[in-house]
C-alpha cells in the first residue's frame, strides 16, 4: 500500500491523466460497465450513493461533468464510496472554481484514495 501511494504521487499530471481516461464518469454506470468491464463491479459498488439520486440530481450531475470536462479536460474524479449523489454533485460543483493545476492534484488525491479501497479489496485488507 505505501509503495503504491508512494509511486501515484511521484507521477506527472500527465500520467494521472492517463489514469483518469481509464475510469468511468460518476453517475454513468450503464456506459461504464461497458467501456470498463474489468472494474464495473467494483465502481458499480463505490458509486451505489448515486442509485437513490433523483432524476434532477443525475441530470445536474450529468451537466456538471460537461462542464467539468470542459474546463479541465478530464472527468470528475471523487472518491464515491459512502457518498449520496446530491453530496456528489456539491462536491463537483465546489470544485469548479479551482484553477487547473490545483484540480489535477484534488482528482489524483480523489483518484488515490479509490486506488486504495480497491487494493484493499482485492487484496481483502479490510
Amino acid at each position: 500500500m505505501r509503495a503504491a501511494d508512494t509511486i501515484w504521487t511521484a507521477l506527472a499530471p500527465s500520467d494521472w491523466n492517463e489514469a483518469f481516461r481509464h475510469h468511468p464518469r460518476i453517475g454513468d454506470l450503464k456506459h461504464g460497465e461497458e467501456k470498463f468491464s474489468a472494474t464495473a463491479r467494483l465502481a458499480a459498488g463505490e458509486q451505489r450513493g448515486i442509485r437513490d439520486a433523483s432524476d434532477a440530481v443525475l441530470q445536474r450531475l450529468r451537466e456538471a461533468n460537461e462542464e467539468y470536462e470542459r474546463k479541465f479536460g478530464f472527468i470528475y474524479i471523487v472518491c464515491a464510496t459512502g457518498k449520496k449523489g446530491d453530496e456528489m454533485l456539491e462536491n463537483l460543483k465546489s470544485r469548479l472554481a479551482n484553477d487547473a493545476p490545483n484540480e489535477v492534484r484534488v482528482a489524483a488525491e480523489e483518484q488515490r484514495k479509490i486506488t486504495t479501497i480497491r487494493l484493499k479489496h482485492l487484496l481483502e485488507i479490510r
